[in-house]
């Protein structure tokens, strides 16, 4: 459903229309004057307490990102995100997500945008909602331990599998890439049994081989392994299917994969 559009416009009580002016100078203090009715001192506190917070939130979410940008880029992306999102929660946590949001839908181009800003920043976030997903793995522990190659393998709820233009995990303020390599970077993202996110990159072939598991309901292990064998066309599916295995038999280590029970 989409939601209503409300406005300041004159016909509204007093009260609203000021509450309609404190929170448009909060947003963009430059464009939208202070409310008469509240101090000019107090309304600078009140400007830069809730931009301090949120800044403060993405900040901590997304530290790479900060850290590669200048001061002033970092300050203005902000204040846009700040100024022009309309976010569709009032929780603390839900503000990177919102942001990633702004990124991927509403940005405007910017000439000193790195071309990886929104990449680089989905792969920051994935590490926060990874950490607080609330999913259970007691289905996936019943047969942990399960024949992968005869029985019907799955992919944990806790691990996720991504595919980047740009190889994000290596960005840092000495390597910034300026144009999306050759190849995707795959990574998958999993909570241990710890409760510690983890990362690690794969190649194409265990990436393909895991977005299979994932659609997968009726085929067991080996059946996708010489799928994958064939889709490769490989002189010798024996020397793909046998890595396979070893991949398999690694991922559920990690707790990345398990048997359907």
């Amino acid at each position: 459903m989409k939601r209503a559009v409300t406005y300041n416009t004159p016909d509204r009580p007093d009260f609203v229309r000021q509450q309609y002016a404190f929170a448009a100078h909060i947003r963009d203090p430059e464009k939208n004057p202070h409310p008469q009715a509240v101090e000019a001192r107090r309304m600078k506190l009140y400007c830069e307490l809730f931009y301090n917070n949120v800044e403060d939130i993405i900040a901590n979410t997304f530290p790479v990102l900060r850290k590669i940008l200048p001061d002033n880029h970092w300050h203005a992306l902000i204040r846009d995100y700040f100024a022009h999102h309309v976010s569709r929660t009032p929780l603390f946590p839900e503000i990177p997500r919102e942001f990633l949001k702004y990124l991927e839908s509403e940005r405007k181009n910017s000439a000193d945008d790195p071309p990886f800003l929104f990449e680089l920043a989905h792969y920051e976030w994935v590490e926060l909602a990874l950490a607080i997903f609330d999913e259970s793995l007691i289905e996936a522990e019943a047969d942990a331990a399960g024949d992968l190659l005869d029985g019907i393998p799955a992919v944990s709820p806790l691990a996720w599998l991504l595919c980047y233009s740009f190889p994000v995990h290596r960005i840092t303020a000495d390597f910034q890439p300026d144009r999306a390599g050759a190849l995707k970077t795959n990574l998958i993202i999993y909570r241990d049994r710890e409760f510690d996110v983890q990362f690690i990159e794969i190649n194409k072939i265990t990436a393909r081989l895991l977005h299979l598991i994932g659609e997968n309901k009726i085929k067991s292990g080996l059946m996708l392994l010489h799928q994958v064998a064939a889709e490769m066309n490989h002189p010798q599916p024996e020397t793909v299917i046998q890595g396979g295995i070893q991949i398999l038999n690694d991922l559920r280590k990690l707790g990345v994969v398990y048997r359907l029970p």
